[in-house]
């Protein structure tokens, strides 16, 4: 008896998803061309169980947006065995008519057909050992976010209330110490008798600072944990790089910088290269590049201003630098040079030496 089940055996179909909370919309294309869109609850399962009804014994590359849903729709769908990319959105080709039309049908229709061109590079997926490491040191960045908006906070309610500072305090410095907190609840005089609100944004500072010193806590050790200790030791030669600088770095790219094949490569993956717009004879250099990791980034310039007072060389090319452009943009560069050296540092496994 002659069987008429179709079979897709050794044939790719390219599957683009637009990610959302509560559904996927997703767009198939065969080798062929032929087109198959629809919508669904956002579940690999279901999405696998329908495409291996309909595209019998064929191999599924898949595509969607790097997005809020991170990696997990990635480490779903590759363990149903789905060949998955997660890509950035600006990488992904798109037209005027596209912009000015988009929807999640348009989304998920142009992610399959890029798929299909073989237009798209995915993005580095992190290793699932490392991702509470990360998340952990994220979540000291944000605690410091938080205690910084609690602090400006109060202080506003200081000026509108027209709160002047003693003499022992007539200094930045001296701010958020521990007699500077007894000093805003038991001698602090408001307009009106009471000082709830004055209370309690100083019981939120004060339970923002132990939830920092928890989490720093519990860097340093895992900072001395066999998976992390000789790679920390190494990067905490560099100057300017300490404890939360080194170890966001170790836990951001998984413990191995060395993924990247040079310094450019790694250097861009900071976010530390300038744009660049030539055209004909001319040729100008712009601000950097608003891509790159946003945790590490910013970290790498801090500790460069510490850098150029603890290395004569940095030091030195800072105020080279300074003599053509503003200190804002020079150090800039000089996070650029840091950088490459505690690539350098990583790349020969042997410490920093100071010049």
């Amino acid at each position: 008896m002659q069987s008429n089940k179709i079979s897709f055996k050794g044939q790719n179909i390219y599957v683009g998803i637009d990610v959302h909370l509560k559904t996927w919309h997703v767009t198939t294309l065969t080798e062929s061309g032929c087109k198959y869109s629809f919508a669904q609850h956002a579940d690999a399962k279901e999405l696998f169980d329908r495409l291996n009804k309909k595209f019998p014994g064929a191999h599924f590359n898949s595509a969607y947006e790097a997005g809020f849903c991170g990696f997990s729709a990635h480490y779903a769908l590759t363990e149903l065995g789905f060949e998955n990319i997660v890509v950035h959105a600006a990488d992904i080709p798109t037209t005027g008519k596209e912009k000015a039309l988009k929807t999640d049908a348009v989304d998920s229709e142009k992610i399959a057909w890029s798929l299909k061109r073989d237009e798209l590079t995915g993005i580095y997926i992190k290793d699932k050992d490392y991702m509470d490491d990360t998340n952990l040191m994220r979540l000291r960045q944000r605690f410091i976010k938080d205690l910084s908006r609690l602090k400006n906070r109060t202080k506003h309610l200081l000026y509108t209330q027209g709160v002047t500072y003693p003499e022992r305090f007539s200094k930045n410095g001296t701010h958020w110490s521990r007699n500077f907190m007894k000093w805003l609840r038991e001698e602090v005089v408001l307009l009106s008798e009471e000082k709830r609100t004055l209370m309690l944004l100083c019981d939120q500072v004060e339970h923002i600072r132990k939830d920092i010193l928890a989490v720093t806590r519990e860097i340093r050790r895992l900072s001395t944990s066999d998976k992390y200790k000789e790679n920390f030791s190494l990067l905490s030669s560099v100057p300017g790089f300490g404890l939360i600088t080194s170890m966001s770095m170790l836990t951001e790219f998984d413990n191995n910088p060395m993924r990247f094949p040079n310094e450019r490569k790694f250097v861009a993956m900071l976010g530390l290269i300038p744009t660049c717009h030539d055209s004909g004879e001319k040729k100008v250099s712009g601000e950097k590049i608003n891509r790159g990791n946003k945790q590490l980034g910013p970290l790498i310039v801090e500790a460069s201003w510490v850098a150029i007072h603890r290395d004569y060389q940095l030091g030195c090319y800072y105020t080279n630098c300074c003599q053509g452009m503003k200190p804002q943009k020079a150090i800039i560069k000089v996070a650029r040079k840091l950088a490459c050296k505690a690539y350098a540092v990583m790349k020969t496994k042997k410490p920093y030496v100071l010049s």
